[in-house]
């Protein structure tokens, strides 16, 4: 019988865990995350490494195994970094060529049902990004849709798309997945705004400054002191 290579890796993936499983401080990461699922207690160096291991010995042929090893990973989660694990294998390098804009489902459903920082900030910096850079017309049209979405964590995701940017942010896009969420209570939000400007600061610290003043009684105090931090 041929060996089914998703299910050896995610077999190999819930090992490699599992051996490195500390009990004592997965109580203590939980805590911190506030996470109602559990942690093993395995803190993101090792677990990054026993990831590469694990993908380097079970490759992947096709997009569609990539995809729906992803996703098993990712809904079939006892813990938190079978999670973040999932994540890694999105973002592995060898599967760069299946990161199309096919891929954007899946990833819009991991920023929805992960709901919660650490996932979402991770998707959209990287994955959401590495597409807004590949396909910039049609990404640019999803971000827009997203910053007016009901899902906050889609809301965030538009706002942190281009953190990695620097000189290449298209401040338009930029300004338009900001603008909806101006004046928002929400504390994740708020931050993102802050986040974003921060960034995009240490590219060209006087188009900051002249944004924040343009819009100084409709930024939150916090978005305000996120954006300036590095300026004052």
């Amino acid at each position: 019988m041929k060996k089914d290579p998703k299910r050896a890796l995610i077999r190999a993936a819930r090992k490699a865990l599992r051996d490195l499983a500390d009990t004592e401080k997965a109580p203590i990461m939980q805590a911190y995350m506030k996470s109602a699922m559990p942690y093993l207690g395995i803190q993101a160096t090792p677990l990054r490494k026993a990831a590469k291991a694990v993908f380097s010995a079970h490759k992947l042929e096709s997009c569609s195994e990539w995809h729906d090893t992803v996703l098993e990973l990712w809904r079939g989660a006892h813990y938190r970094e079978e999670r973040y694990l999932a994540i890694e294998l999105a973002g592995y390098s060898a599967y760069r060529k299946f990161r199309t804009l096919d891929a954007l489902p899946m990833y819009e459903e991991m920023i929805t049902s992960g709901a919660w920082w650490d996932y979402v900030d991770s998707i959209a910096g990287h994955r959401i990004g590495e597409l807004l850079r590949l396909y910039p017309a049609r990404m640019g049209r999803v971000l827009r849709a997203w910053a007016k979405s009901d899902d906050m964590w889609k809301r965030r995701s538009a706002i942190l798309a281009q953190l990695g940017f620097k000189g290449e942010t298209d401040l338009d896009l930029l300004y338009d997945c900001i603008r909806p969420s101006i004046h928002e209570k929400e504390f994740f939000l708020r931050k993102a705004i802050g986040w974003a400007l921060r960034q995009f600061a240490k590219t060209d610290a006087k188009e900051v400054s002249r944004y924040v003043a343009e819009h100084e009684g409709r930024l939150s105090p916090l978005s305000k002191r996120e954006a300036l931090k590095n300026l004052v």
